[in-house]
């Protein structure tokens, strides 16, 4: 069995995922000065601050964050599963 993980970059200049800032929502973050401290999200260019700021409540993704944090512990154990497979 192959599994494809896609992962779709908020930040190129810091190489930060959607996941990456999903979870720090997830887990508080509620600012970009929350993301930028926690991840280093737009410290760079800044040319991905408006899309990381669509993740903070409020956001055109906010809603996003909370389904891909209760979705972690099923991938997770998928990977353990895998892992212990290989």
């Amino acid at each position: 069995m192959h599994m494809i993980i896609i992962l779709m970059y908020i930040c190129i200049c810091n190489a930060i995922t959607e996941r990456q800032v999903q979870a720090a929502v997830a887990e508080g973050a509620s600012s970009l000065a929350d993301l930028q401290a926690q991840l280093g999200v737009a410290t760079c260019c800044g040319c991905c601050a408006d899309t990381a700021t669509e993740y903070l409540p409020g956001g055109r993704y906010v809603d996003q964050a909370t389904t891909v944090q209760a979705a972690i512990p099923d991938f997770h154990r998928l990977v353990e599963k895998v892992a212990l497979c290989a």
